[in-house]
């Protein structure tokens, strides 16, 4: 099955352009690191057979200032996509050892192919218990801690984040969510859904949330989205996947990826 990747598309008048230089021709002057040693001795060879001076028994060639040859460069323009995904991992009590390898191997796969297939992505990294933080990507791969769970903590960074750097109307917001579902209480469920339809959900492109079976989690919060967002709708840019073990990637990856938006 193929994947239809999302169709991330420029917005507002801000445009994410990077620089590089491209060797273009060859020319007669330039530093010595861009020498372009064939053609050097190429131009030295003509200039010696053509003054008579080439003896084939003793081919040897000196080039002069004259013969030298330098790559010559153009710097080109390249216009990058405006994107952003944001990362968001339960790292709680009732997420075991195993719920969060196989969060960690799915969110490294979805980045790995989004970074191959788009340049200028741009990555954020959000864990969270009772409380969240932001963190660089070796922590959201390789941390271990417990506690409560508050999903709200992370809707509410990811919701700052997105404010204070990644205005709505210039860039192309992909949050994704990993869980086992299993929240602090009723009344933090109703904050989440609140925030996510006043903050998160108008603003991205698509958001995702995954769901993996824990023995010690409820299972709860994927029920709850459903509930309130008519999810699997055409209208609807909420995605939610259940991830039942690490064989469940692949087929959660392709439900998350599918969406093409």
């Amino acid at each position: 099955e193929e994947l239809q990747l999302p169709r991330i598309e420029p917005r507002g008048q801000k445009e994410v352009v990077t620089e590089r230089d491209r060797y273009t021709g060859i020319r007669p002057v330039g530093p010595n690191s861009l020498r372009h040693f064939k053609r050097t001795f190429r131009e030295a060879l003509k200039r010696t057979i053509a003054i008579g001076e080439y003896n084939p028994k003793n081919p040897v060639v000196l080039p002069i200032k004259e013969d030298m040859r330098y790559r010559s460069w153009t710097t080109v323009k390249s216009p990058q996509s405006n994107a952003v995904v944001i990362y968001m991992m339960d790292v709680s009590g009732s997420m075991g050892d195993e719920q969060k390898e196989i969060v960690r191997i799915e969110s490294f796969w979805i980045n790995a192919w989004l970074k191959s297939q788009y340049e200028g992505i741009q990555t954020r990294y959000i864990i969270h218990d009772a409380t969240a933080r932001e963190v660089d990507e070796h922590t959201f791969f390789h941390t271990r801690e417990s506690g409560g769970t508050m999903i709200s903590s992370a809707y509410k960074l990811a919701n700052r984040i997105i404010e204070d750097d990644y205005p709505a109307a210039d860039w192309n917001i992909y949050p994704f969510h990993f869980s086992d579902g299993d929240n602090w209480s009723v009344d933090d469920t109703r904050t989440c859904i609140r925030l996510l339809k006043e903050g998160l959900v108008p603003v991205a492109n698509q958001f995702s949330y995954g769901q993996v079976e824990s023995p010690y989690g409820s299972g709860q919060f994927i029920k709850d989205l459903r509930e309130h967002f008519e999810v699997g709708s055409e209208d609807c840019n909420v995605v939610c996947s259940e991830i039942k073990d690490k064989d469940a990637i692949v087929k959660s990856i392709k439900e998350f990826l599918g969406a093409g938006r």
